[in-house]
C-alpha cells in the first residue's frame, strides 16, 4: 500500500455548516457540524437498525425530509433480502433529498455488539459507494444516538476506517461526517485529529 499523506485543513463552509478538513491520498475528508439531511453529496448514510424501520434520529430525520418512499424501499429490501447483518449496508433512493442515494448502514448496539463494527459498516458503505461509481458521500456518527456507543470509540472506529479504505478508491474523492451539536462535534474533532494528522 501507498504511503498515506494525511494533511490538517482549514475552517471550511459546505452548504449546511462549518467544519474541518483532512487529506488521505486523493480523498478530501471533512468533518463538519451540521444537518446531514441539508448535505449535498451523492449519497448520504443512514445510521440504521437491521429491519430498516425508520422511526427516530437520523433515520427518521431522513424519512421525514427525503419522503415516505424512502421507508417504502426500505421495507422492500427486507422482503426481499433478510435484515441487514450488523455491520452491513443497504442501498435505497434518497426520495426528496438532494442526495442520489441512501446507503443504510447498520452499526452496532454498544454493550450487546462490538463497537468495531461501526468501522466495518464505514468500510462497507465506502465500498458500496466506490461501487455505485459516486464521488461524494456523508456519514453521521453511526451508533451514537439510541444504539448508545460513546462518541470517542465510534469516531475512532470511523476515522480509522476511512483512512484504512481511502487509498483503495477511485470514484469516492470526499468524505463527509455530519455531526449534529456541538458535543458530538467536538469529540469527533479531537479523535480525527489524532488519527489524520498524529
Amino acid at each position: 500500500m501507498g504511503r498515506l499523506v494525511c494533511r490538517w485543513g482549514m475552517f471550511i463552509s459546505v452548504g449546511c455548516g462549518v467544519g474541518m478538513g483532512f487529506r488521505v491520498g486523493e480523498v478530501s475528508v471533512v468533518l463538519l457540524k451540521g444537518d446531514i439531511t441539508e448535505v449535498e453529496a451523492d449519497a448520504i448514510v443512514n445510521a440504521a437498525n437491521s429491519y430498516l424501520e425508520h422511526g427516530g434520529g437520523v433515520a427518521g430525520a431522513i424519512v421525514r425530509k427525503g419522503g415516505w418512499v424512502i421507508q417504502e424501499e426500505s421495507r422492500e429490501w427486507v422482503r426481499r433480502f433478510g435484515p441487514v447483518p450488523v455491520g452491513g449496508v443497504a442501498v435505497t433512493s434518497a426520495g426528496r433529498l438532494k442526495a442520489r442515494y441512501v446507503i443504510h448502514a447498520v452499526g452496532p448496539r454498544c454493550g450487546v455488539e462490538p463497537v468495531e463494527k461501526v468501522g466495518e459498516a464505514v468500510r462497507n458503505v465506502l465500498l458500496k459507494a466506490e461501487e455505485l461509481g459516486l464521488s461524494s458521500i456523508a456519514f453521521p456518527a453511526i451508533s451514537t444516538g439510541v444504539f448508545g456507543c460513546p462518541y470517542e470509540a465510534a469516531a475512532l472506529q470511523m476515522a480509522t476506517a476511512i483512512r484504512e479504505v481511502a487509498p483503495r478508491l477511485a470514484k469516492v474523492r470526499r468524505v463527509l461526517v455530519v455531526l449534529y451539536g456541538d458535543e458530538a462535534y467536538n469529540r469527533f474533532l479531537e479523535v480525527f485529529k489524532k488519527v489524520f494528522i498524529g
